[in-house]
């Protein structure tokens, strides 16, 4: 194949450019993600909304919005949630069908919709059924499009690329906090398009992704499932370069995902949603480890705090002694400090992997959670005591360490859960197996959404201070259940699975195993050369074993 048939940018971009464009594209999805994300918070505070909607009224005094019904208002903000959980799950499934590319299209298409729905909303029952649609196009694009920025990049960039995208994810959040915050000004913030043009916006980058999205490739992988090969070899082409070396890599890289698949293809028979999640029939793949893996890590992600100080924030800038306008001042400018922190995440996520850039932001984090809370309890035991100034100086401590708190996750734990689902399941269920970490990831938020306002209720501050906790324990469930895959094939990552217990030093000693008895295992990726062969599950060049020494996945073992 020369070239693909109509308009299509790998026709004329290559290599990194050719990468750029295509993680352009993906982060418009992300971009829009956390836009919806921040939205909510701006609309609820509108008095037209909250008069329409029925669940509340604004105080003529003191312009603070009072709500009488928390359950509608917190079931509106939360049935997204449910939508994202219904919708991953048919994106990955569809995904896996179709391909990454109309999934893509097929998620703008619903969240454009939604968006419809939701800006020309005229009550709750209507805003309830808008927001689901909403987030069903949200968790079809969060599902598919993780898939298929990390299938198109190389296995040394790979984080890279998916942290420079988070950055445009809190980049929307930005962009959607400080556009509420300006047309809270308009007609003193009565104005119905304080919260229907900001609903409306998120229809632009939608509208531009599902133009766009058209004109890029599709994942060589997916091609390489469906047998759509020299298409498959040609993008790789265009991806990794077309003469000397480059050419030799991308020819190596094929073969390998063609071996892969012929692997994988041999347990298609058990790729249901019910069998991945039970693990049933995907043998030394161990699928429902994967599974399993992914869902809790979205839901340590959510427990870490971030959705805790999401909520609280505003309160403890309030304890510092900041009026209503300047604690809604300040609450922007720590997104903005927040955008920013996520660029770390570029430049570390490759360089020292997933686990210990886990690892430092649980510590980092577990520090700013304890000190917010016990500096929020101090201000708050001042200000019943009227010692204004000490109230003061603990406040303004505990709002510091908010700003580090959402700094360190923006460096850490934004990302890695997000590129983890992507990274490591098998190529037959990889839009699946990443809608399985969505599935996770609306566990966790949906869940937190409702709780966190009874716990604060409840027990104030002390809720920082179970985050905090939470922070400390996933220190040792990282360490002991997540091998790393940082520097890594998408291909080995099914060698790395290949122990039949759930625990990294297991997983690393296998993976050690086979290095040591194939010695070009692990590196052949690196230097061009094959990771694996479709009849052995070894090199084809290696030197001969004993029979029934390493076996194929079909026949239950991979590993000696």
């Amino acid at each position: 194949m020369e070239r693909l048939p109509g308009f299509n940018v790998a026709n004329f971009l290559e290599k990194r450019q050719l990468l750029i464009a295509i993680n352009c594209i993906a982060a418009l999805s992300i971009f829009f993600f956390g836009y919806d994300q921040g939205m909510m918070g701006g609309v609820n505070n509108a008095k037209d909304y909250i008069d329409l909607m029925g669940f509340g009224h604004v105080d003529p005094v003191t312009e603070e919005p009072i709500i009488t019904d928390s359950l509608l208002q917190g079931g509106i903000v939360s049935v997204y949630y449910l939508g994202t959980l219904f919708g991953c799950l048919g994106g990955g499934w569809v995904g896996d069908k179709i391909g990454r590319v109309k999934t893509i299209a097929l998620g703008s298409i619903w969240a454009i919709v939604g968006a419809c729905l939701q800006c020309s909303a005229m009550n709750h029952n209507w805003m309830i059924c808008a927001r689901a649609v909403n987030g069903i196009g949200t968790g079809i694009l969060n599902a598919i499009v993780p898939v298929w920025a990390t299938e198109t990049a190389d296995h040394t960039s790979r984080g890279q690329f998916i942290a420079i995208e988070f950055t445009l994810n809190i980049f929307g959040v930005v962009v959607a906090y400080w556009l509420e915050f300006g047309l809270s000004f308009i007609d003193n913030g009565n104005s119905a398009i304080r919260w229907r043009f900001p609903i409306a916006f998120q229809i632009i980058p939608l509208l531009v992704l599902l133009g766009a999205v058209w004109f890029f490739p599709e994942s060589p992988r997916w091609l390489v499932k469906v047998g759509r090969t020299d298409e498959a070899r040609f993008i790789l082409k265009r991806l990794r370069g077309s003469t000397g070396e480059d050419l030799q890599r991308a020819e190596a890289e094929l073969h390998d995902i063609t071996n892969i698949v012929a692997l994988e293809s041999k347990e298609s028979s058990k790729n249901s949603y019910i069998h991945m999640l039970f693990g049933i029939g995907s043998g030394e793949l161990h699928t429902g480890r994967r599974v399993q893996l992914v869902i809790w890590l979205q839901i340590i992600q959510e427990w870490v705090g971030i959705a805790g100080v999401t909520i609280y924030a505003p309160t403890i800038f309030r304890i510092a002694g900041f009026d209503t306008y300047k604690s809604q001042w300040i609450s922007g400018l720590n997104n903005i400090f927040y955008m920013f922190a996520t660029l770390i995440c570029v430049f570390t996520l490759d360089r020292i992997g997933r686990r210990w850039t886990l690892y430092w932001g649980a510590v980092g984090q577990g520090i700013a959670m304890f000190l917010a809370g016990a500096f929020s309890k101090l201000g708050q035991d001042a200000t019943a005591n009227r010692d204004i100034d000490k109230a003061n100086s603990y406040g303004a401590a505990a709002a510091s360490f908010v700003f580090i708190f959402t700094s360190v996750f923006g460096a850490t734990w934004l990302t890695v859960p997000w590129l983890y689902p992507a990274e490591i399941f098998p190529l037959q269920v990889r839009a699946k197996g990443n809608a399985w970490g969505v599935f996770g990831w609306s566990i966790g938020n949906g869940w937190l959404t409702l709780l966190c306002p009874i716990m604060f209720e409840n027990i104030g501050s002390t809720t920082l201070h179970i985050f905090g906790a939470c922070n400390i324990l996933a220190i040792p469930v990282v360490w002991a259940l997540y091998p790393e895959s940082n520097q890594r094939t998408l291909e080995e990552m099914d060698l790395l699975f290949a122990a039949p217990t759930p625990w990294v030093w297991d997983a690393e000693s296998t993976f050690a195993r086979l290095k040591e008895e194939r010695p070009d295992l692990v590196q052949a990726a690196k230097r061009g050369e094959h990771v694996v062969d479709s009849e052995r599950g070894v090199l084809a060049s290696a030197p001969s074993k004993p029979e029934g020494t390493v076996h194929t996945e079909s026949e239950g073992n991979i590993s000696p």
